[in-house]
């Protein structure tokens, strides 16, 4: 038992646990806030991943053509609002099945993202480190909070804007009435599916910056894959956070925290068999939705198709 302790003890007092706990959060962050808006208009979408794996491709190859990290996310944002605006044509538009959509779309960006990978040579690429100061002096978590890519900082921009837009803007109302009684704001001139569509651009272009942040701000460059299921696990942090922003984000630390101990773990030399490190980020994402899937209350309309002078 004291060997247990004494390992904890090494891993949580260690910086790099919290630094990787930190961009691991922001990563899911950016999407999360994307995510949150998108299912307050009443759309579940499958193919977060596919936008964050395009945002990350988008990153490396703007990276390559401009020599430009702010090319590199701009670029990002753009391949992550390509995925949105397929996923949001054929649900929306066309109204295909959106489950469908979205796992079709998972699959079609990690094939077309590996195959473009393998036929280019794409570079690496990194973003300065901003400091904070005072802030970075914090033992512990100043470096980890405060001394990170610049990048990151966006994220706190990001959320706010999210929760004004949403609650502070005549759009942000449409969206929430088009997620909670469709029929009622069809009535009242308000374009449903039109707002839908939307909120998934808007979702398109935070988890392509997500996406973007997670190949110049962490890995440094592109690998096939690299996203590796926390599309997923953002939509499990909106679900625990009960549709709230400050939920989701609450949930995003805590998955971030989940991954960045596994990572930690292996890197002090700890022996833990690999399965159960990789598995444990998805086996609390599905812990925690067979927790409180049943115990918050989501947008009444939630993946219900709208169709005019239907009920």
């Amino acid at each position: 038992m004291g060997d247990v302790f004494s390992a904890l003890s090494d891993i949580f007092g260690a910086e790099a646990t919290y630094a990787s706990a930190f961009q691991l959060s922001v990563l899911l962050a950016f999407a999360a806030c994307g995510e949150w808006v998108a299912e307050r208009a009443g759309t579940l979408n499958i193919s977060v991943e596919a936008m964050m794996l395009s945002g990350a491709f988008g990153a490396a190859v703007g990276y390559q053509m401009g020599n430009l990290v702010l090319m590199a996310l701009v670029t990002g944002v753009a391949f992550g609002v390509g995925i949105a605006l397929m996923q949001a044509h054929l649900s929306h538009h066309l109204t295909a099945d959106q489950f469908v959509v979205g796992l079709a779309l998972n699959v079609f960006a990690v094939g077309l993202t590996s195959f473009l990978d393998s036929e280019f040579e794409l570079g690496r690429v990194r973003a300065s480190v901003l400091e904070i100061p005072v802030l970075v002096d914090i033992p512990l978590i100043g470096p980890a909070i405060f001394g990170r890519p610049w990048p990151a900082y966006a994220v706190y921009l990001l959320v706010p804007l999210a929760w004004w837009l949403v609650f502070r803007t005549r759009w942000g109302l449409e969206i929430r009435a088009a997620g909670e009684n469709p029929q009622s704001a069809d009535v009242s001139g308000v374009h449903v599916n039109r707002r839908r569509r939307q909120a998934i651009y808007v979702l398109g272009a935070s988890a392509g910056f997500g996406g973007a942040f997670f190949v110049v701000g962490q890995v440094g460059q592109f690998q096939p894959n690299m996203i590796g299921g926390r599309g997923f696990i953002v939509i499990a942090a909106v679900l625990f956070g009960g549709w709230t922003l400050r939920g989701a984000m609450v949930g995003c630390v805590i998955f971030g925290m989940v991954e960045a101990l596994t990572i930690a773990t292996s890197v002090k030399g700890y022996r833990v068999d690999p399965f159960y490190l990789d598995a444990a980020p998805y086996v609390v994402a599905l812990v925690v939705m067979s927790a409180f899937a049943r115990r918050v209350r989501e947008p009444a309309a939630l993946t219900r198709p709208f169709s005019r002078g239907l009920r």
